[in-house]
C-alpha cells in the first residue's frame, strides 16, 4: 500500500475510531459499461441509501439520480493527482467518509473486480476495519458482445474466453502476460485498455503463431448511443482503427466468433444511434424523454435552462386551499405538470388530502399534465384537443366556466393573457405554486460541445426555456444554430417565435407538445 495512504490512514485512525457510533459501510458497485439500464437492482438499492457517492468519470451521470438529493456526489477526477497516481486518494476518501458514519457508494465503471482496482479498494477497507460489500456489474466485454451480436463463446467456434489487459501496472519490472500462451489460446480473446498499444500487441500475437487473418473487431463506448466499431483481420485492425478515428474507451475482440457478427446488430438498427440530443427542460421533467431517446439509440444530454422552485410566498396557494376545503370553487385549472405536483405536495404538507376537492371539476392544458394528475388518482374533466395550448383550453372551457368560481394553479411567471381572459368570464382566484429560475450552468462542458458543433439537436419546450437557453449561448453557438449546423426542435409555435427573435430561422416544430410528437420529428429528420 502506498506511503501516502499509510500516512493519511495513521493520522486519521485515532481521531475517528470512536467519534461516530453510526453504522457505516462502503458499497463497491459496478455501474456497468455505459448504458444506465444495465445497472443491477442491487446497485440501485445501494445508491438509494447513499450519503456519499464517489463515481468514475466514465459512469453514466444518469445513475446519480438514484442517490438521494441530500447525498454528496464526487467524481474521482476531483481528487488530487493524475489518473495513474490517484488511487491512494480514492482509498483515503472512502475511509474518511465511512468514518463519519456515512453509507458510501463507490460507483465504478463495468465490474469492480475486472480491471477495476476493486480488489485494491476492498483490501484498503478491510485493513481499515470498514465494513464493505462488492456489487458486481456488467463488464464491457459482455456488453460489447451483446450489443454487437458477437457470442463470446460458441459451441462450434469458441469454448473459452480470455480477458486480457493491454495496460499493465507501470511498476511491474516485466510484463506478466505470456503472449505466446495467449496466441495459442483456443477461444475468444478480449483485450481491455490496449487501444494505444495495439501496434505492439498485434505483432506479438502474430509472432507467436496467431493467424494474421483471424477476425477481429474494436468497439468504442460499447452499449451507449456513441458506440462505434471497426471490423478487420488481426493483421489489419490497427490501421483500420486509425482510419476510422475510433477513440477510447475501447476494447478489442479477437477470434472466429467475430465473423458471426451481422452487418448491423439489433442495437445498431436503432434509428437515432449516434445522435446527441440536448434536453433543456427542468431536471425533474427530463427523465422520461431521456429514457425514450436512449431506447432509440440517441445520447441524451441534460442542460436545464430553468429550475423549478417553491414560490417565495405561499400566500395565494394557501388561501386558495382554504377556500377549496370550503367547496368555494366549481373548477380548478392546471396549466403544467409542475403545477399539479407542487399543488398537491403543498396540500399534503398542510395536512390536507384529495377529499378537499369534493365535486370540484378539473381541467388541464395538455396530455402530460393530465397524466401527472392521474398519478394523484384524479381524472381530469377537460383536456384540450390537438392544440394543447391555453387558447384551445379557453375555447373548450368558455361555456362551462362562464360565471363560475375558478381556481387557476400556475407559476409566478404564468401567462398574464390567460389570467386576464379567464377573469373576464368567471370569478377567478390564482394560486402561485412555483417559480421558474434561469438555471443554465455557465461552466457546463455541454456549452463547449455546442461551441464545437458536437451536438446534433437542441430541444426547446417552452418560451421561458428558450429564452434562458439562448441567453446562455455565446455568438459561436448562436452562429451554429443560425446556420443549421445544430438542429433546433421546438415543441410549439410560441417557443419557435422566441427562437426566431435571435435570427434562428431553421427550426423544426412539433405538431404537439409531447415527447412522442417531438421524437417523431427527430425520426423524420434523421431518417436514412
Amino acid at each position: 500500500m502506498s506511503t501516502l495512504f499509510n500516512r493519511r490512514y495513521d493520522a486519521s485512525h485515532e481521531e475517528h475510531a470512536t467519534s461516530n457510533s453510526k453504522q457505516a459501510i462502503v458499497y463497491l458497485v459496478g455501474a456497468g459499461p455505459g448504458d444506465p439500464g444495465l445497472l443491477t437492482l442491487r446497485g440501485k438499492e445501494c445508491l438509494e441509501r447513499a450519503d456519499f457517492v464517489l463515481y468514475d468519470q466514465l459512469v453514466s451521470p444518469q445513475l446519480l439520480k438514484y442517490a438521494p438529493e441530500s447525498a454528496e456526489k464526487m467524481c474521482v477526477r476531483e481528487l488530487a493527482d493524475s489518473h495513474p497516481d490517484r488511487w491512494p486518494h480514492v482509498h483515503v476518501k472512502l475511509i474518511e467518509e465511512a468514518r463519519l458514519g456515512k453509507c458510501v457508494v463507490r460507483l465504478k465503471g463495468g465490474d469492480p473486480l475486472i480491471f477495476g482496482r476493486g480488489g485494491e479498494e476492498a483490501a484498503a477497507l478491510r485493513e481499515a476495519g470498514i465494513p464493505y460489500e462488492i456489487v458486481p456489474g456488467v463488464t464491457a466485454a459482455l456488453a460489447a458482445g451483446a450489443y454487437l451480436e458477437i457470442p463470446l463463446t460458441h459451441r462450434s467456434l469458441a469454448s473459452a474466453v480470455a480477458f486480457i489487459t493491454g495496460h499493465e501496472h507501470p511498476g511491474k519490472p516485466t510484463s506478466r502476460i505470456d503472449w505466446k500462451m495467449i496466441a495459442a489460446f483456443p477461444g475468444t480473446i478480449v483485450i481491455y485498455m490496449g487501444f494505444s498499444r495495439l501496434n505492439s500487441i498485434i505483432p506479438e500475437l502474430i509472432l507467436h503463431g496467431k493467424e494474421p487473418g483471424t477476425p477481429a473487431i474494436s468497439v468504442s463506448r460499447a452499449s451507449t448511443g456513441e458506440q462505434q466499431s471497426v471490423t478487420a483481420t488481426l493483421a489489419t485492425l490497427d490501421d483500420a482503427i486509425r482510419g476510422a478515428g475510433l477513440t477510447t474507451p475501447a476494447l478489442v475482440i479477437i477470434g472466429p466468433v467475430v465473423g458471426l457478427r451481422p452487418v448491423r446488430s439489433w442495437f445498431e438498427e436503432r434509428p437515432l444511434l449516434g445522435k446527441r440530443v440536448l434536453i433543456t427542460r427542468p431536471r425533474q421533467q427530463a427523465e422520461e424523454f431521456a429514457q425514450r431517446l436512449q431506447e432509440l439509440g440517441a445520447t441524451p444530454l441534460l442542460l436545464p435552462a430553468i429550475e423549478i422552485r417553491d414560490p417565495a410566498d405561499w400566500a395565494t396557494a394557501d388561501a386558495a386551499m382554504e377556500k377549496l376545503r370550503d367547496a368555494s370553487f366549481d373548477w380548478v385549472i392546471f396549466t403544467s405538470v409542475n403545477g399539479v405536483e407542487k399543488f398537491f405536495n403543498r396540500l399534503k404538507a398542510r395536512g390536507r388530502d384529495l377529499r378537499d376537492l369534493g365535486a370540484t371539476k378539473l381541467a388541464v392544458i395538455g396530455s402530460a399534465t393530465a397524466d401527472k394528475l392521474r398519478t394523484f388518482h384524479l381524472e381530469p374533466d377537460v383536456v384540450p384537443g390537438e392544440s394543447m395550448n391555453s387558447e384551445r383550453l379557453l375555447l373548450d372551457l368558455r361555456e362551462r366556466i362562464h360565471g363560475k368560481s375558478v381556481l387557476l394553479v400556475t407559476a409566478e411567471q404564468g401567462r398574464e393573457s390567460l389570467r386576464l381572459e379567464l377573469a373576464a368570464i368567471c370569478k377567478l382566484d390564482v394560486a402561485v405554486v412555483y417559480t421558474q429560475v434561469e438555471g443554465v450552468d455557465a461552466r457546463s462542458e455541454i456549452l463547449n460541445l455546442l461551441r464545437r458543433g458536437e451536438i446534433d439537436c437542441v430541444t426547446l419546450t417552452s418560451p421561458n426555456i428558450a429564452r434562458a437557453f439562448l441567453a446562455a449561448c455565446d455568438e459561436t453557438i448562436i452562429g451554429r444554430l443560425q446556420r443549421g449546423e445544430i438542429h433546433v426542435l421546438s415543441s410549439n409555435s410560441r417557443t419557435s417565435a422566441v427562437v426566431r427573435e435571435r435570427g434562428i430561422q431553421k427550426i423544426m416544430e412539433s405538431a404537439k407538445p409531447t415527447n412522442e410528437s417531438m421524437i417523431g420529428v427527430m425520426l423524420k429528420m434523421y431518417a436514412i
